[in-house]
């Protein structure tokens, strides 16, 4: 009696398919529009410990100040788009996995929304109105420092939850083999990293050393494996995981 090995392919439903074609667009565009807030404005713009040259810089370009905001509110906004195309996705994988990643990856969203706040308040900060004449430009420059320093901090909680959620979609990813496994695993362990830095800031004063470190998602290998990924799912979708069955 011989055993023969025979190939069975798993079915994917045309959902799917569609998701992770936007899936893979909306990975790239919305790379894109977080990198050009966080480097090409913020970078530009924030002083890290100089309240005096924050200040000017923002004042002095207020518009692109602005346009960085309504990038971050674009990023926000697709990114619930991205989660709702990795739910379905990955659902028939691990249906409960995968609603706790989606619900992770959310309270992400909520948070950094609700940071933008601390901008709209340095802008005001800066704005010029009579109110505003109780205060000398110094505590104005300080206030308005205190409030971006603010929004680092918010970007920090919210990386946490961005790691926990990016960790169970790289898992479902590892498990269900619509991508390469290689892939899944870099995801896997550019997810620890954000989690355990933003966790490390939070519980222990390491200013000095984590002074330039914002967000997350904007380190080196979660920007490499977004990018990869998308790229993957836009050209090449997802294919069907091949399984062994072995019969007598």
């Amino acid at each position: 009696m011989s055993v023969k090995p025979q190939m069975k392919m798993g079915g994917i439903e045309p959902a799917q398919y569609a998701a992770a074609k936007a899936a893979g667009f909306l990975y790239l565009f919305l790379m894109a529009s977080a990198l050009f807030a966080e480097f090409y404005v913020r970078r530009r713009l924030i002083v890290p410990n100089d309240a005096l040259h924050t200040a000017t810089n923002v004042a002095a370009h207020e518009q692109l100040f602005r346009l960085g905001i309504g990038a971050d509110l674009i990023t926000f906004a697709g990114d619930i788009a991205l989660i709702w195309a990795l739910y379905v996705i990955l659902k028939p994988v691990q249906r409960n996995i995968a609603l706790l990643a989606a619900f992770w990856r959310l309270a992400e969203c909520s948070i950094l929304a609700t940071v933008i706040l601390n901008d709209l308040a340095a802008l005001r900060l800066l704005s010029g109105a009579g109110y505003l004449e109780a205060f000398s430009q110094t505590q104005l420059q300080a206030l308005t420092s205190l409030f971006l320093d603010m929004e680092i901090s918010g970007y920090r909680i919210g990386a946490v939850f961005f790691a926990l959620g990016s960790l169970l979609f790289s898992y479902l990813w590892f498990k269900s083999r619509y991508i390469p496994r290689a892939l899944a695993v870099w995801g896997i362990l550019s997810s620890l990293l954000p989690l355990f830095v933003a966790s490390s800031v939070l519980v222990f004063p390491f200013e000095e050393f984590y002074g330039q470190i914002r967000r997350g998602r904007t380190g080196i290998p979660m920007v490499i494996f977004e990018i990869i990924l998308g790229f993957w799912l836009l050209t090449k979708g997802i294919k069907a995981p091949i399984t062994d069955k072995r019969e007598e």
